[in-house]
């Protein structure tokens, strides 16, 4: 009788009084990447998954998850070089890290606890930044792009890479309200 209570005893401690854990954000593998034959199909998907997610709840998970598969998708072709497609991917993310602040403020409005959607998007800002800080050591400051027949284009990569960190910051700031 007395084990049972003690194994009882431990149960009750590990379950209700250890301190529970708290995980890293932690961002998604790199989905199909451009030049991959699914990668449009991918992108449609995604498209229509827009409307499968119709609620400011749902539509917050939802964009956040494309934002930080876009800025996973940038990061990997940031370090392949592929500057032109990981610029598009990076201004793919911007976008849909900007309408998060939207659907957090149509949560509140609709009497939702937002709390921890807040903290959700502090900490995936915070390592947004950090992987765009990283990427952005890696890069020069500019890259001009010239395909064989068309003409160059000038990618300026640290002031692009500049302006998706003041996105990520103009949305924090947006919580603090």
């Amino acid at each position: 009788m007395k084990r049972k209570s003690t194994y009882l005893f431990i149960i009750f401690y590990l379950i209700f009084l250890v301190p529970k854990a708290h995980a890293e954000y932690v961002l998604p593998y790199p989905s199909y990447m451009p030049g991959n034959k699914i990668y449009n199909v991918s992108r449609m998907v995604d498209t229509i998954k827009k409307y499968w997610y119709w609620g400011s709840i749902a539509s917050l998970k939802y964009h956040l998850k494309l934002s930080d598969k876009y800025v996973v998708e940038a990061k990997t072709l940031f370090e392949y070089k592929q500057y032109l497609l990981a610029v598009d991917a990076l201004s793919r993310s911007d976008k849909e890290f900007s309408r998060l602040s939207y659907y957090l403020g149509r949560a509140k409005t609709e009497d939702k606890d937002v709390e921890n959607f807040k903290s959700l998007l502090v900490e995936a800002a915070k390592k947004h930044e950090q992987i765009i800080r990283a990427s952005q050591l890696q890069l020069p400051k500019q890259f001009t792009w010239t395909p064989e027949k068309l003409k160059s284009t000038t990618l300026s990569l640290y002031e692009t890479t500049e302006s998706s960190i003041k996105v990520r910051m103009g949305v924090l700031g947006s919580l603090s309200k």
